[in-house]
């Protein structure tokens, strides 16, 4: 059980990144942070399933393909920022 607690925990800061990301995307418009925020949602989705599954197996291939995902658009998302950056 504290385990699923703190999953959800997890899963609750994750939402609350992507909502912080997601307020300064609505005010700039910055392809960053709508990358970022999609990320971290991403992440919360993760946890929140993965504290609902209340799988202590964390063999399961979908829960790290679900971060990889995450964590390769934080990586476009850098990428992009600098690519841009260096045109003008």
């Amino acid at each position: 059980m504290l385990r699923s607690m703190l999953n959800g925990a997890t899963a609750m800061g994750w939402l609350a990144c992507a909502l912080f990301f997601l307020r300064f995307w609505k005010q700039s418009h910055e392809r960053l942070f709508g990358f970022f925020a999609v990320a971290f949602a991403l992440l919360g989705a993760n946890s929140a399933v993965s504290s609902l599954m209340d799988s202590l197996d964390e063999r399961r291939y979908y829960l790290y393909v679900a971060r990889l995902v995450a964590f390769l658009i934080i990586l476009y998302a850098i990428w992009d920022k600098n690519r841009a950056s260096r045109r003008g």
